[in-house]
């Protein structure tokens, strides 16, 4: 006679399996991070690669552990602005769960780390075989507007030392330690200013003790200090994160359904 497992409970053991990194993944069911953990590829994310190009197919989902990637928008005079940004509290490749098979954007490499690269073949069979991963990723998609939102008006109306001291605040998130490699170069091209005023920024927050800058390497040497000179947006992005929490899946974690269509219709 052969026994089947009962699939345990996400409360019995979240706690014995080890963790990727990337806190989407971390939230899984047991059961459905034991597939994830067979089928996933660990590559290194190195400052300045490109994942994806605009209108690339996707191959594969990507889930950093650490790091940030960037997703720019290339203007046809050079210029260049990061739309969003992504860490692990989330994916590359959002689009493939809207039906869309093509990047968006130019995914690149700011902040260095690793991340879990899963192959879409096993990507559409674990949506399909554990509903957990499609909640936490289309939980994940509703946190990722509202980052997008935030981000539309923190380049409209904060100052650039106030968007630089966000933008190292979330980069302090996605990184194990105080310290990530990053140059001033790669941080004017992503906030879209010149390289002058991030160069005038970043010596500020050196003087004040904030930070400690040397070769490209950034250390944050005072939290609280670098939170009091960036806007408030750091913090409405973060709440946007909260059920993260959880550390588990959990029930709440599930999006809420639409309505039936005929609900939806006004009256005449």
């Amino acid at each position: 006679m052969t026994l089947i497992a009962r699939p345990s409970d996400p409360a019995e053991d979240a706690g014995s399996r080890p963790e990727t990194g990337n806190r989407l993944l971390d939230l899984l069911r047991p059961i459905a991070h034991v597939y994830i953990d067979t089928h996933r590829i660990i590559k290194p994310l190195v400052p300045g690669d490109v994942l994806y190009e605009p209108n690339q197919p996707f191959t594969h989902a990507v889930f950093p552990h650490e790091g940030v990637v960037s997703l720019m928008a290339e203007m046809s005079d050079g210029r260049s602005v990061e739309k969003t940004s992504i860490g692990n509290e989330g994916f590359v490749g959002f689009a493939l769960l809207l039906g869309g098979g093509m990047s968006l954007s130019r995914s690149v490499v700011s902040v260095g780390g690793s991340a879990s690269w899963i192959a879409l073949p096993h990507l559409d069979h674990a949506l399909a075989e554990f509903p957990c991963l499609h909640d936490v990723m289309m939980r994940y998609g509703m946190s990722l507007v509202a980052q997008l939102m935030e981000s539309v008006a923190c380049n409209s109306l904060h100052l650039a030392d106030q968007r630089i001291a966000r933008w190292l605040l979330h980069a302090h998130d996605r990184v194990a330690g105080g310290a990530f490699t990053l140059t001033q170069e790669s941080l004017s091209k992503v906030l879209g200013l010149r390289r002058a005023t991030v160069s005038a920024s970043c010596t500020a927050l050196q003087r004040d003790g904030i930070i400690s800058y040397s070769r490209g390497r950034i250390a944050i040497e005072d939290r609280a200090g670098l939170e009091s000179r960036a806007c408030e947006c750091h913090a409405r992005i973060a709440r946007a994160y909260d059920w993260q929490r959880a550390g588990r899946w959990t029930k709440e974690m599930q999006p809420r359904r639409a309505l039936p269509i005929d609900r939806q219709t006004p009256n005449p």
